[in-house]
């Protein structure tokens, strides 16, 4: 085994499971298995003991789950990376898993090599995400957003022109700005032009924030 591999420890309370991953993984370039336990607390002994690099853990365990032997663990090995690995999507474990310090959530379908690939991503500080699960971190993100974004006034709304509007009207239908030009007929430095009006006008940085706030005051909807 080379000094630079990385190294994990494999928490799941299932044997099967903990056996295969840890025969699997032993096998994949630059991946060395310290050790593997059976549950939450388990967990954050072994990982006070071995020191990994980082912590492939499930999150329906007993004794202590993995949400929480997370925090415990981060808590006191901060340079530890946690990469959830479970059969649970579920937007509750999801978003606590991630407030814990989670450093990725990926569910057991996963493939040999494309898991022994997240645990280098994960060493390396890239956070992993299977594709259910971005979709509800940016489904989330989007909410949250929505609800901070500031609403244009009224004035606001008034000052943007009949061209403006439908300018907006196209960035509510995902249009870039070459397909802007097309639709309207307009050159692009004209687009430009006018989105960069759109955003002074309605007080917003960029053309998402544009959206949510023209979303939010019935500027445009959304169907």
């Amino acid at each position: 085994m080379a000094d630079g591999d990385i190294r994990i420890l494999i928490v799941d309370d299932q044997e099967i499971i903990r056996d295969g991953l840890a025969l699997v993984l032993s096998r994949q370039s630059g991946i060395r298995v310290l050790a593997t336990a059976a549950d939450g607390q388990a967990a954050v002994t072994m990982a006070q003991r071995h020191h990994p690099d980082v912590v492939l853990l499930d999150l329906q365990m007993p004794h202590m789950t993995g949400v929480e032997a997370t925090r415990h663990i981060l808590n006191l090995l901060p340079q530890t990376r946690i990469l959830v690995l479970t059969t649970y999507a579920s937007d509750e474990l999801v978003f606590d898993a991630i407030r814990a310090g989670a450093h990725g959530y990926l569910l057991k379908g996963i493939g040999t090599a494309a898991l022994a690939e997240a645990i280098r991503a994960t060493y390396r500080g890239e956070a992993q995400l299977d594709p259910q699960v971005a979709s509800k971190v940016l489904d989330e993100f989007r909410r949250i957003r929505l609800q901070s974004a500031p609403k244009p006034t009224q004035s606001q709304y008034e000052a943007l022109t009949e061209r403006e509007h439908e300018v907006l009207a196209c960035i509510a239908q995902g249009l870039n700005n070459r397909e802007i030009c097309d639709k309207l007929y307009l050159s692009e430095g004209t687009v430009r032009n006018h989105v960069s009006n759109i955003l002074t006008k309605l007080h917003v940085n960029d053309r998402t924030q544009a959206l949510v706030a023209a979303v939010k005051s019935g500027i445009v909807k959304i169907i």
